[in-house]
């Protein structure tokens, strides 16, 4: 279905090109030789013109279609309803109870301690700065 709407689509895309191209402008273009023609200037001017307007209704409505089409099976992703994170600790350790006062360094300071109080030396270690 979507390929013979886009194929709709690219050919009244050609024609459109070709009827603005075949108008004639004030500084010429290829509408612009002599020669006798079937119609007069005018009648040409006249079919030219609506014929480039159905077109470009046509196009329109082709263009609105496909882009319905695109969404039309994509379904919104809610983030409401997404499963929640684990709450479990990445170190596997004990959780750290939240700190009653202070601020966030004082919170990290304590978690550090209790990590450090957990694990037990597997060698020598390198001195740390405080």
């Amino acid at each position: 279905m979507q390929t013979v709407v886009i194929v709709i689509h690219l050919m009244i895309v050609s024609v459109m090109i070709g009827a603005v191209l075949l108008q004639k402008s004030e500084g010429g273009g290829l509408g612009m030789g002599g020669g006798a023609g079937f119609m007069s200037s005018r009648g040409t001017a006249n079919l030219l013109t609506r014929t480039t307007a159905v077109l470009a209704v046509c196009f329109f409505i082709t263009s609105l279609f496909l882009s319905w089409y695109a969404g039309y099976e994509r379904k919104p992703a809610s983030i409401i309803s997404s499963q929640p994170a684990s709450q479990q600790p990445v170190g596997g350790g004990t959780p750290v109870a939240p700190p009653t006062s202070g601020g966030i360094l004082d919170t990290l300071k304590k978690a550090d301690e209790q990590q450090q109080q957990n694990q037990a030396p597997a060698g020598p270690q390198a001195p740390r700065s405080q």
